[in-house]
């Protein structure tokens, strides 16, 4: 009897779980078939759409580039000496020909001062061999001295004028020294920290710099292209274009500054495939650090009256890139396109799309061909109700082959 009510216990149970998993099972069908918008007659998936416009669409590159100074110096001692002065604060804006550092010029002026001694030494030396040679010339036409002494006079007083000629030297290359002594800055720009500090001995064949300043105002941003979008850029630059060169923060986010494209390298990388160019920007507020890594948009085209879309609505499938146009029966057709550039937003259909035409933009997900569908009225940025209406923007835009 006890072995018979176990039984009964256990068909119970059975039950039970399998009436709750048919419930389970009525509740997933009743929402998923809740959530499928039918249109007011209940004849179509409800959907979002965009109209097809015509409308202008920039053709850019976008690469990762560094901020290059025009001119970079390491500014180098070229005496030995004890430092006495560093005139500068690191991080300083200068100008051209400031006054950097100075070196003891002391034992520099003394040598100098010795020098001019030997060549006063020496010009009296010639003063009177000069004057030997003019009365011993003067006795050789009277016969009363011999043609040797005359000559051997001569060649003394060319010895003479020679030893004034290199004590001359020596003083113009003692006064080269007291000028390297006091260091200015040879360019405008930017200083940076000292490599030196007041009190050190350097040397002329130091490899450690005292300091280096760097251009600022202007500046360049070299950055690198494929040699596949090479092409475009060339023609533009044939055509006597100035192309746009927009430079961004390393993240992408924030325009820093334009400039306009200055040259393309002589010849391509063959371990990357890649071509350097330098772009020039003005600088002037100093936002473009130098080797700063940036983001370069070059402008190279802008392509007129081109057929866009969202960019939302073009797929990628089995038919290949497709989108799904909306058919005056309110079925869905897919149609196959040929795309072009794109700014994020916005993609240009070179082939497939018309202007006019009504793509669908949301719910494709759920959509299949020949559908029918209802058009769903969605909010827009001023909240009101209606289509959707595709709009180029001009703000950033990512490197996409240009249309057919």
């Amino acid at each position: 009897m006890a072995e018979s009510v176990g039984q009964r216990r256990g068909f119970g149970k059975r039950w039970i779980f399998l009436g709750l998993a048919v419930l389970l099972g009525l509740f997933i069908w009743w929402r998923h078939s809740g959530n499928v918008p039918q249109s007011r007659g209940g004849g179509g998936i409800a959907v979002g759409v965009a109209k097809a416009v015509s409308g202008s669409m920039p053709v850019t590159l976008d690469e990762l580039g560094t901020v290059t100074p025009v001119t970079t110096v390491t500014v180098l001692p070229q005496i030995s000496g004890y430092i006495t002065q560093v005139a500068f604060t690191e991080g300083q804006d200068i100008t051209a020909g400031q006054f950097l550092v100075q070196i003891d010029p002391r034992p520099y002026q003394i040598q100098l001062e010795q020098y001019q001694a030997a060549l006063a030494k020496d010009s009296a030396s010639l003063a009177q061999a000069r004057s030997d040679l003019s009365r011993y010339t003067k006795l050789a036409a009277q016969d009363s001295i011999s043609a040797q002494t005359v000559a051997d006079q001569q060649f003394l007083v060319a010895q003479d004028e020679a030893a004034t000629k290199s004590d001359q030297a020596n003083i113009d290359s003692a006064k080269l020294d007291l000028v390297y002594c006091h260091i200015t800055s040879p360019i405008s720009g930017r200083v940076g920290l000292r490599e030196v500090d007041l009190g050190n001995y350097v040397t002329a064949s130091s490899s450690t710099g005292l300091a280096v300043v760097t251009s600022v105002s202007p500046t360049t941003v070299i950055f690198s292209v494929s040699q596949t979008d090479l092409a475009p850029v060339l023609t533009r630059l044939g055509q006597g274009a100035k192309l746009t060169a927009a430079a961004y923060s390393s993240d992408d986010s924030t325009k820093l500054e334009d400039g306009t494209l200055e040259a393309v390298d002589s010849q391509i990388d063959t371990s990357t495939g890649m071509v350097k160019l330098r772009a020039n920007f003005a600088n002037a507020d100093g936002q473009l650090f130098a080797n700063e890594f940036v983001n370069v948009h070059l402008l190279v085209n802008t392509l007129q009256n081109a057929t866009l879309v969202p960019s939302t609505a073009v797929q990628s499938g089995a038919p290949g890139t497709y989108v799904y146009v909306v058919q005056p029966d309110s079925t869905v057709k897919v149609q196959t396109v040929t795309t072009g550039p794109t700014d994020g937003t916005n993609t240009v259909i070179a082939k497939g799309v018309a202007p006019g035409d009504v793509v669908v933009t949301d719910g494709i997900d759920r959509l299949s061909d020949g559908m029918k569908v209802q058009v769903a009225t969605l909010p827009t940025a001023a909240g009101q109700g209606g289509v959707k209406t595709a709009q180029s923007q001009h703000r950033r835009h990512n490197n996409n082959t240009a249309a057919q």
